[in-house]
């Protein structure tokens, strides 16, 4: 605001008019101008929250198929050959270990550069009219021999070519369109292929009917079993080749249970889970977890969180717990170990809690291993108490072997909303990295209560101080003083701040820290690959009234996450949002986002940086690098380099992992809010990225699948 003025007063038309003894102070003015130009080229240069250090190099003993002999070097091998994608990316991490890790290595941090478009492919899967605003391509392909398989918004699944991006079949489950979903959204699909001489869950020979199959869950409540080869329904599973999720529910309204993200396919067990309404009611359907035999479809162990029996079957007598606590996001599987491994969130609504039952608050907000083939409980790690915040634990789990005092411990990686990584052995879940109970805010809304203690762990991008009022922002001085003036008038004690109807100030916010992109291990340099983010809501109680009511009416529709969200059965609505300026900017000075580096044999972060620009969401196409929010994960690859889409500037990048140097940058053609793969198919490496933007995110909305690849024969469609 200030340096446009200066500038207009140093215009001709000004300066003339000025008194001769006033004329020299023109130069000081110039010299106020230059020193802003400095210390703006300073601030959008340097990053003060930035670590530059440097990985060290991975040793010999660490590299797969290694012949030493070593304990440690075997035993880290053997976790690569369970971790590693080789030419295929298999499931939504790469395998069930999350780790979002390929073994290739045709792309180097050296070539990097060279990547060109390979091939480029558009589904035709559009927002309409009567879709919700989180309208969102969250997808992750997989790629199994030469096809790779993606889906779209609406549960559209398209088989491509993996080396021209050619279509060769697509399926369309027909799911209604309605704006009572919050999300309409595929995070993609599941593989299964059967095994030669494998069997059913009873001992039986598996049937020769779909030898290889695709698994899709749909936003209105279906889990379809689909020929991989030809896209046809597996009659043979459930009801000619779909089955349904909604059975067992007392609630089956169309839209407060969605299949978003893909199930865990095992040898002979399909596990899903599923999202439920947020902030709507407490009379929702239950967030059960499921294990199907993998080629009927026959419900065969359920682990309902909120049940003080939670395997208890549903029966003509017994419903799934209305509102038990579910599990979104994608889970991770140790098949060694016969666990699954599934990341919970809270009983609903999410913002109240006076009215729990003890055993909905069991596994509120935490990570439980399940028995792969019986869905019996062997153990939990709860990372929020009585979540009054929606800190549910947002994404896949990562698997991978550490070393330890007494040789490698098989070690599972659990990113949180609140920012903290949460390590811990996955045979037994006791804590590898400490994560201490630590005292946190009181004095709970009437009705409610706060837990005394929160775990803190010892490995976290969490905010090291509180946020004070230097640290508010905004594009003018103006924006600056209003948010300041909004900062002072919110309850803010620290993470952990109960709600209020006062308006609580939540950083880490709702959208959390860490969220489903999860984060990229290589299992052979022992580092993982992190894109922490940090964006304050505000959440604030609303009592019942007028514009509240107790019961749901047709003038307050279930949909959004964001604005006034009704609660029913609790004594409030609770009205969330992003803590921003009038101008709609981020009252939080930046950076909001970055990716950085851990050294998982010392678990320390040893270099992090801001990145993302401004340039889709600022008026003027600015590129400053502020550090972005972002939505996705990185992947990371034997050759090196770390990729990242999700940001809300539309870009792919890869980037040095030992270092976190920006190697390489395309622009996409719409925001590119999922995580990018990689593949090998006709001798050449390929990373794919899926652009489609997404709705509540803001970012431009588009159909793309791309492929990149060295510069070689070059196919588009």
């Amino acid at each position: 605001m200030l340096v446009p003025l200066g500038i207009w007063l140093l215009l001709p038309f000004i300066t003339a008019h000025l008194a001769g003894d006033m004329r020299p102070a023109r130069w000081g003015l110039v010299a106020v101008l230059v020193l802003a130009a400095i210390v703006l080229g300073a601030s959008l240069r340097g990053d003060r929250f930035g670590l530059n250090r440097v990985l060290q190099q991975a040793a010999a003993t660490n590299a797969p198929g290694n012949a030493s002999g070593n304990a440690q070097g075997n035993a880290q091998g053997a976790d690569v050959g369970a971790a590693q994608a080789q030419s295929d990316w298999t499931a939504y991490g790469a395998t069930n270990f999350g780790t979002r890790y390929s073994s290739l290595h045709q792309i180097t941090k050296d070539n990097v550069k060279d990547l060109k478009l390979a091939w480029e492919f558009e589904t035709g899967d559009r927002k309409g009219p009567d879709d919700p605003n989180e309208f969102t391509n969250e997808v992750t392909p997989l790629k199994i021999g030469d096809l790779l398989y993606t889906c779209s918004p609406h549960q559209i699944v398209f088989a491509l070519d993996a080396q021209t991006g050619k279509l060769r079949w697509t399926f369309d489950p027909k799911i209604e369109h309605h704006k009572n979903f919050q999300h309409m959204t595929c995070r993609g699909v599941a593989y299964h292929e059967t095994k030669p001489g494998a069997v059913d869950i009873t001992g039986a020979a598996a049937p020769t009917e779909c030898p290889k199959r695709i698994f899709l869950p749909t936003n209105d409540g279906r889990l379809f079993a689909l020929d991989a080869d030809s896209g046809k329904p597996c009659e043979g599973f459930g009801d000619h080749g779909q089955i349904d999720l909604k059975a067992g529910n007392e609630i089956t309204t169309l839209g407060f249970y969605e299949g978003t993200s893909p199930p865990v396919v095992t040898d002979k067990v399909l596990i899903m889970a599923g999202a439920v309404i947020d902030n709507y009611s407490n009379k929702v359907p239950s967030g059960a977890i499921r294990g199907f035999d993998i080629y009927s479809g026959k419900l065969i162990w359920a682990f309902d969180a909120g049940n003080p029996d939670p395997n208890e079957m549903p029966s003509a007598t017994h419903h799934f717990t209305p509102g038990s606590p579910n599990s979104w996001a994608v889970a991770a599987a140790d098949e060694k170990l016969g666990l699954v491994y599934e990341p919970l969130g809270s009983s609903s609504p999410d913002i109240w809690a006076g009215n729990r039952t003890p055993d909905e608050e069991r596994y509120d907000s935490a990570l439980v291993a399940l028995d792969i083939a019986t869905g019996k409980l062997r153990w939990s790690y709860q990372n929020v108490h009585h979540d009054l915040w929606d800190m549910d634990m947002p994404s896949q789990p990562s698997l991978v072997n550490i070393p330890g005092k007494d040789g490698v411990v098989p070690a599972i990686y659990v990113p949180a909303k609140t920012g903290n990584i949460f390590v811990l052995d996955r045979r037994d879940g006791h804590l590898l990295v400490p994560a201490p109970e630590t005292p946190v805010p009181q004095g709970a809304a009437p009705g409610d209560h706060v837990s005394p203690t929160q775990p803190f762990s010892d490995l976290s991008f969490r905010p090291r101080e509180k946020l004070s009022g230097a640290q508010m922002w905004g594009a003018t001085m103006f924006d600056q003083l209003a948010c300041r003036i909004k900062f002072k008038r919110l309850r803010y004690e620290g993470p952990f701040t109960p709600p209020s109807e006062q308006g609580t100030l939540v950083y880490p916010g709702d959208f959390g820290m860490f969220e489903w992109g999860g984060i990229a291990v290589d299992p052979v340099r022992q580092i993982a690959i992190a894109n922490p983010q940090s964006i304050p809501f505000v959440s604030r109680l609303v009592p019942r009234g007028k514009d509240n009511p107790a019961a749901p009416n047709a003038a307050h529709p279930p949909g959004t996450e964001l604005g006034v969200q009704p609660m029913y059965g609790t004594p409030y609505g609770v009205d969330l949002g992003i803590f921003l300026s009038p101008l709609g900017i981020p009252c939080m000075a930046p950076p909001w986002g970055s990716l950085a580096a851990i050294d998982l044999k010392t678990n320390q972060i040893v270099w992090q940086h801001r990145v993302g620009t401004i340039r889709d969401e600022a008026p003027l196409p600015l590129p400053f690098k502020l550090g972005v929010p972002m939505l996705g994960g990185p992947m990371v690859t034997a050759g090196g380099v770390a990729f990242l889409t999700s940001t809300m500037d539309y870009y792919i990048r890869a980037f040095d992992v030992n270092d976190g140097r920006l190697l390489w940058q395309d622009r996409l053609p719409a925001g590119g809010q999922s995580t990018p793969m990689t593949y090998e198919a006709g001798g050449r490496q390929y990373v794919v990225t899926v652009d489609g933007g997404h709705g509540s995110f803001g970012t431009k909305l588009g159909d793309y699948v791309r492929a990149y690849a060295l510069p070689g024969n070059v196919a588009r469609r």
